[in-house]
Parts: structure tokens; sequence; C-alpha cells
């Protein structure tokens, strides 16, 4: 199996368009190592030739312009079986919108993710309107077969975060993927968001090869103490990096081959490949994802 890192910031990217945060500030002036980054998404094959593409941010141009295995053919076909949604979020959907080119487009979500993507953000009524769009239902627990030499099990993320569009179920809001090798019986499990790592979470993760995990922010209070905003990163539904009930911590102890955060937030300090933070990281085994990353299971 192999994994495309197409994009590896939160919302927004890297460095924000209208952001003056110390990341942000040594992007432009280039007086620190940090390299620029396109909101998070990722593609999934097991042969190179198929793929699976989750998350579709709005840089999805610029990701797939980035990688050769994903242009389209002669025929104007690109090799992209389906789009699988973690959840409803702008910086994961948007998209869609800008495949609409496409001959059609097969979707993968839960319930929850397509009543708000009809309801309240209208996203998916609107692509609807320009290209046939396959609605796949995606339920926890449930594994599936890709037909590709793949399967997938979705699972539950459960979150308080302040809903802006209501009518969507709290159950299925946010979910987590365990994606496997049929032939090697190995993983990678996709979790851009989580708000707490639950027990119920870090067994989920238990047994994977490789985790692609929440890495927005390294603080609790990063954006209060930047003055950005008064949210901490848990009100934002992410759980932070740093300290006592950290993801830093509670992840210490999985024995999984590689641990890679992803989703990463422009505020985040571990931007920057000279930082305290991101030594810290280094010595405990962590990596941070970039765009262009690949990685083969």
């Amino acid at each position: 199996m192999w994994i495309r890192v197409l994009g590896s910031a939160a919302g927004g990217g890297y460095p924000q368009w209208n952001c003056t945060c110390p990341p942000c500030r040594a992007e432009r002036s280039g007086g620190r190592p940090c390299v620029s980054r396109t909101q998070s998404s990722i593609a999934v094959s097991a042969d190179r030739e198929s793929w699976f593409l989750f998350n579709a941010s709005p840089d999805i141009q610029a990701q797939i312009e980035c990688f050769p295995a994903l242009h389209p053919d002669d025929g104007r076909i690109v090799p992209l079986q389906a789009v699988f949604l973690t959840d409803a979020e702008l910086d994961h959907t948007l998209g869609l919108l800008l495949m609409r080119e496409g001959r059609g487009l097969e979707v993968h979500a839960t319930e929850s993710v397509y009543e708000t993507l009809s309801n309240g953000t209208g996203i998916l009524r609107t692509l609807e309107a320009y290209c046939p769009v396959t609605r796949r239902s995606v339920t926890p627990g449930a594994r599936t077969e890709l037909g590709t030499g793949l399967s997938y099990v979705a699972f539950d993320v459960p979150t308080n975060k302040k809903m802006r569009f209501s009518g969507a179920d709290e159950y299925g809001r946010v979910v987590g993927y365990r994606i496997s090798d049929t032939t090697s019986g190995r993983s990678l499990v996709y979790l851009p968001c989580v708000q707490q790592l639950t027990d119920e979470i870090l067994d989920e993760l238990a047994g994977s090869s490789v985790l692609l995990v929440d890495g927005s922010f390294w603080r609790d209070d990063e954006m209060a103490s930047l003055g950005l905003a008064d949210k901490t990163a848990r009100d934002m539904g992410h759980v932070p990096i740093d300290g006592p009930d950290g993801s830093l911590e509670l992840l210490r102890s999985l024995p999984i081959n590689r641990k890679i955060y992803i989703h990463i937030n422009n505020t985040n300090p571990i931007l920057l490949d000279d930082s305290p933070e991101r030594c810290h990281l280094d010595r405990r085994g962590m990596e941070v994802a970039v765009d262009g990353l690949e990685i083969e299971i």
C-alpha cells in the first residue's frame, strides 16, 4: 500500500493568508527553516494505479498537479476512484466543487456528514448540479472492501465542537479511517481531527503500521497566547500535542512503526524545523508530515 500526503496543513494552509503569527512570518521572510504547506488531504493506493482520496481540500488542483500519478490520461480520465470524507469541514470538502468538471464522483461519507453537505453548506447539492455524484454511506465499525486490494473501517470520533449547521447527527459527525492492504494485512489509520484521545480511540489506533494523526496545535491555549482567538484547541475540535493529556504523551506507548502529525495549524511551532518543539518531537520519534511525503506500507 502506498500513501501520498497531498496536503499537511490545517484549514487556511501555511502560511495562512491573513496571519502574522511567528511561523507565518518565518515562512514569508525565509528567516528560519520551514516549508509552506497546503490543506490536509491524502491519497492511498494498493497498486499505484488506482487511487482513493481522503478529504478534498480547496488546494486539490495544485495537489494533483504536484503528483504525476494523479494526472489525467488522453481521455481526461483521472485515476481517482472515490473520495472519502472524515467530516464536513470546509477545508476537507470545498475541493469537491473543484472536481465538478469530471464525468462523475463517488463520495463516501457518514449520514451525518451528508446531511451537513446537503442541507447545511449546500456543497453536495451544488456539486450534483454539475456532475453525477454516487453517494456511498459510511457506517462506523463496518468493514468495506474496495475491490482494488484495499479495505476500510471507519470509526466514530466523538466531539462537542460547536456545530455551525443544525440537523446533523452527533454520531458520525467526525470519523477516522483504518485503511488495510488485503494482501499483507497491514494498515494505515488516518485521523486528522480528534478532540480527545479516549481509550476507545486509542484502541482503534492499535495494531496499525502507520498513523497520520491530528497535529493541529502544540498547546491547548495556543491561539489565545498569540492573541488570535479566545478558543482553545479542544474548543476547535483538536487535542493538543503537549501536556499530560496531550497526544504526544498518550501515543507514546502505542507500538506503531511510524506516528506522523498531520493537519498542522499555521500557529504551531512544529512547522519550524529548528524550534524546540520540533526537536522534542524528533527525540520522541514522532514525525511531522510535509506535502509530497510518500509512505509505503
